[in-house]
């Protein structure tokens, strides 16, 4: 750790270092006292000191999902999507605050802490295989919304001018793969962009509590976020301070290297500058590779001085926001605010945890009574789990810690589950040397980017003799396994490729802990997963090589006799089961299935045969598909890893201290087969999330139980100028005081859900409230009437439409309690006006075979048939015009080459297309197509074109185009 060093000052003081003058004024005054090169070095991500003008060195990108990341011991939080589970907006508020005042106080000790912190996540969790599941809030955009505000504004504070640290959301835009995530484009039409992603990032952004975002890897509709022209069209519109635009990790290079956007880097970096990129994190700390693609690209005038000024302003804003280039800099660099690992930071951890615990079912087991004897088994019943973008633990509590320290260890045992083996192969048993262990961790070590943390090398790799070793072997599932040494360290691979037992845990970019058993006659291969190579023995000890060793697995005991025997003389089983964070489903790894996986399924059968009285409490940073589980155990429960004080948290709502209050953030689905494709990113089309959902989930979105009722009377919903005013009361009726998450929705008039395929439902309010017994709150809530309303592809625009919408109230979105109607008076939705304003080609209804793609590489959609095939387009109630002032001919402005057919009730006409050449040279192809009416358009598309537009005439069949 190194102190930070003084602030560098010029011996007079300048205007810029003046705060009582405005912030451009003071921002305007430094930029021009920098040089060309000056300013052009303040576009990567590790900008260069000034010292003559006194400016120190600074970094863009400090990870803060949970708790301050990658730069040693810190308070950590439970995982994002956990903390969206809370519904709790004033919590994630106190925890963002948590996590800043630490982030300041580090930075104090160390100067590579950095302020500019890149938290939250806000995509939202459409599809729960999506691998970093684990970093959003919720599936909904107006919970996210709600708590991404919230610790956006604890890490700003509330200064009005100063900011405690600079918040960037992450990831602009639609971005919800690990597969392929640098190369696959997410199709995005108009009403999904428009209803469900922008709305994501909006609020907070509109809050005033964000400093920026960060473009997602993945494109969208064919262009790479990092060119996205939604950063000009909204995210800039929504605020009037100046927002910095920094980019993901090596993606301003994968422009050119992995997707081929672009023919050379100075083409690419222009681009992403002109499109608004602010700083580039490109090539790790070596900022000459990015400033001379910049000065290239200057010199060839692919970019102006302007440019180059505007992102270089950007990034001094932030700077002087945070209280850089103030005397003393600013009010939160005083010792006297900064705060680290307090007692308040633990008690808000643990209440964190508390109250992201959500009850999925208990038919009367919990919670447990005094001097239960509890057996607590399962592979994470003693783990507590960190993932990739966790601080270092510096208190650790597990669930059997927590059980333990609440009901006493002798009323309880513990069983892991793991398989215990040994391993033999023709030059004997596998063993593990003894080796003398000066403790190091992983863990411990601290990296601005902890994938560049090296395996360990200090301790003997394992050989093979003739005295067995006893390995603890777990298989996570997608053919993953881990193997533990008698020490309790995992099997790892270092650089030199040597097999050590030498890993507190999995972890890592490239996992180097987890491998594969392969079946081989009598046998197995030992596949290491993160190098592909096989375990094979050498004279110098076991290793990786391309020549596998085949090993026998001699099966001591399997877990589940373990867990069996546990389990039968309990008078209760707890079987804590989930995921390892760095293992099935992380970033760059989605999942493949819901399914729990095999091992840790066999587990809670097994505790169930030996005793019906079972909970299975899943800690995990996604959903599982369960369904036997539901219906066979009489309680289960879920959290994501809930940092430091997992276990207590755990352990105290167990035991009834403290009655579960959490909610699901994400539909649970019941199987595979209710979900649509991973990269169908059309939530309408393909009916994901519970917004559109058609099917039973397992549980609901918004769904948690409780073990106290609460009672829900008296709603009230009243129109006021542009709101409505809604209120009900909740009524605490149990014997304890406990919390409950009120949830408000709203449906549209069934004739407008009808016709436009709105929502079954959508969450308009939440609010968490503490009550005691007996007591009652009567919650008011004031929504915007616009926030009735949708994306109305027919005229381009955000419309509301007339009738009867249900305000509905309850415990969550399936748990209705209360309902009331309230008539929206107003002008139908119109029909299409095609002759007048023609059709978007993205403008559809509905959609079969196609997806959305660039009009060009700056700008504008079209849309093509996936893989050069057959697509088809509706276009519902389109006005053609009536009787003679129909239509007569319609154009189609094309790229490509193919067919595109019109097809309107009995009217039909196709239009064949020579191909155009490139992919963005369009023109117009027209036919004679006579139509009168209000009525239907399909518009079936044939071959390897790209359709912008259509538009029609009234005009006589003209002579056909080519």
């Amino acid at each position: 750790m190194t102190a930070s060093p003084p602030p560098l000052r010029d011996p007079e003081p300048l205007p810029f270092h003046d705060p009582e003058l405005p912030l451009d004024q003071r921002v305007d005054d430094l930029l021009c006292r920098l040089t060309p090169t000056e300013r052009v070095a303040l576009l990567h991500q590790f900008t260069p000191g000034v010292e003559r003008l006194g400016i120190a060195p600074f970094r863009t990108g400090q990870e803060a999902l949970h708790g301050v990341a990658w730069m040693g011991p810190a308070t950590v939080f439970p995982q994002a999507v956990g903390l969206g589970a809370t519904w709790n907006d004033d919590l994630v508020r106190r925890v963002g605050e948590a996590v800043a005042t630490e982030a300041r106080a580090m930075r104090a000790r160390d100067d590579r802490v950095g302020l500019n912190v890149w938290a939250p996540t806000v995509n939202l969790l459409r599809h729960p295989l999506w691998g970093r599941n684990e970093e959003g809030y919720s599936e909904d955009p107006r919970l996210t919304s709600a708590i991404a505000v919230a610790y956006t504004r604890g890490l700003r504070g509330d200064h009005p001018d100063h900011w405690r640290t600079a918040p960037v959301l992450k990831h602009w835009l639609a971005h919800n793969n690990e597969t392929h995530r640098d190369t696959s484009s997410a199709s995005v039409r108009p009403r999904v962009l428009h209803e469900y992603d922008l709305r994501a990032f909006r609020a907070a952004v509109e809050a005033g509590a964000v400093a920026g975002v960060m473009p997602a890897y993945n494109l969208v509709n064919g262009r790479p976020n990092h060119l996205s022209p939604y950063l000009r069209e909204h995210l800039r519109t929504w605020t009037g301070q100046e927002l910095l635009v920094c980019s993901d990790a090596g993606a301003p290079s994968n422009l050119v290297d992995s997707e081929k956007y672009f023919d050379t880097h100075e083409e690419a970096t222009a681009a992403a500058l002109i499109a608004g990129v602010d700083s580039f994190t490109d090539h790790g700390t070596d900022a000459s590779i990015t400033t001379g693609r910049i000065q290239r690209a200057l010199d060839q005038g692919l970019v102006t001085e302007a440019d180059i000024d505007t992102a270089a302003r950007r990034h001094l804003s932030v700077r002087f926001r945070l209280g850089e280039f103030d005397p003393g800099q600013g009010p939160y660099a005083d010792p006297a605010s900064h705060a680290f690992d307090t007692p308040a930071h633990r008690a808000l951890a643990q209440e964190a945890a508390e109250q992201a615990i959500v009850l999925l079912k208990n038919d009367g087991l919990l919670p447990l009574p005094e001097g239960t004897r509890i057996a607590v088994v399962g592979l994470l019943a003693d783990a507590c789990k960190t993932d990739w973008y966790s601080g270092t633990l510096i208190h650790r509590s597990t669930p059997l810690d927590g059980l333990r320290e609440r009901f006493g260890t002798d009323h309880v045992t513990f069983a892991e589950g793991a398989d215990r083996v040994r391993l033999k192969c023709a030059a004997g048993w596998l063993q593990v040397p003894h080796s003398e262990d000066d403790g190091r961790a992983r863990d411990a070590e601290i990296a601005l980017d902890p994938a560049l943390l090296a395996g360990r090398t200090d301790l003997a790799p394992l050989t093979c003799g003739p005295e067995p070793a006893e390995f603890a072997l777990v298989d996570w599932g997608d053919d993953t396994w881990t193997l533990r040494a008698p020490d309790g360290r995992y099997l790892s691979v270092a650089d030199d490729g040597f097999v050590r037992a030498s890993a507190d845990q999995p972890g890592g970019w490239v996992v180097q802990e987890t491998f594969a058993l392969v079946g081989h006659g009598d046998g197995y291969l030992i596949e290491h997963r993160g190098t592909g190579g096989y375990v094979s023995v050498a004279a110098d000890g076991v290793k990786v090589a391309d020549e596998p060793e085949v090993f026998t697995v001699d099966v001591l005991e399997r877990g589940e006799d373990a867990v069996a025997r546990a389990a039968a003389e309990a008078d209760a089983v707890i079987v804590v089961a989930g995921n390892d964070p760095h293992i099935n489903g992380r970033e760059t790894e989605d999942r493949g299935t819901l399914a729990l996986p095999l091992h840790q399924d066999r587990l809670w059968r097994a505790a169930r045969a030996a005793n019906p009285r079972t909970a299975l409490a899943l800690v995990s940073a996604y959903p599982y598909a369960v369904t036997d589980a539901h219906h066979q155990l009489p309680a289960l429960l879920w959290t994501a890893h809930g940092g430091q004080a997992a276990g207590t948290a755990l352990a105290r709502v167990l035991a009834g201290d403290v009655s579960p209050a959490g909610r699901l953030p994400q539909t649970w689905y019941a199987a595979d087969s209710d979900l649509p494709d991973l990269f169908d990113y059309d939530i309408i089309g393909s009916r994901q999330t519970y917004l559109y959902f058609d099917g039973a989930p397992l549980y609901p979105f918004g769904h948690g139980l409780g073990y106290f009722s609460f009672a829900y009377e008296d709603l009230v919903a009243a129109r006021e100028g542009e709101g409505l005013r809604v209120a009900f009361t909740v009524t605490n009726t149990g014997a304890v005081a406990a919390d409950e998450v009120a949830q408000l929705y709203t449906r549209a008039p069934r004739d407008a859900a009808a016709a436009f395929a709105l929502p079954h439902r959508r969450l308009a309010a939440h609010r968490r409230v503490h009550l005691a017994a007996g007591d009652s709150r009567r919650l008011e809530f004031q929504l915007p009437v616009a926030d009735l309303g949708f994306w109305d592809v027919r005229h381009d625009r955000w419309a509301v439409a007339p009738g009867a919408y249900e305000i509905l109230a309850g415990a969550s979105s399936a748990d209705i309690r209360l309902s009331a109607t309230l008539d929206v008076e107003g002008a139908p939705i119109a029909a299409r006006p095609v002759r007048r304003a023609g059709l978007a080609a993205t403008g559809y209804d509905e959609q079969t075979g196609t997806e959305i793609v660039d009009y060009s590489r700056t700008a504008g959609d079209a849309v093509r048939p996936q893989d050069s095939g057959i697509g088809e387009l509706l276009f519902r109630a389109c006005d053609f015009g009536d009787g003679e002032h129909g239509v007569r001919s319609v154009a189609v402005e094309v790229a490509g080459g193919g067919a595109v057919d019109l097809i309107s009730g009995s009217t039909a006409t196709t239009i064949t297309v020579p191909a155009t050449g490139g992919v963005y040279d369009y023109a117009p192809h027209a036919s004679g197509f006579t139509v009168s009416g209000v009525r239907d358009l399909r518009v079936r598309l044939r071959g390897p074109l790209r359709l912008a537009r259509l538009t029609f005439s009234a005009t006589d069949r003209p002579k056909e185009t080519a």
